[in-house]
């Protein structure tokens, strides 16, 4: 199975901010790490849920 290396990432890039534009790929990113963000504190979440169940 072919694998992604970093020219390929470096292309995907270049394309990606010529469709969207600096500006649209920063609120992207933005976004992402939000979501990112919010994931982990529901899994932590379940976590502590699960946590608590079991005692």
């Amino acid at each position: 199975m072919p694998t992604i290396g970093p020219l390929e990432l470096g292309i995907i890039l270049v394309i990606a901010i010529a469709i969207f534009g600096v500006g649209k790929i920063a609120d992207i990113g933005k976004e992402m790490g939000r979501s990112v963000r919010e994931f982990r504190g529901a899994l932590r979440e379940g976590d502590e849920a699960v946590k608590e169940l079991g005692e």
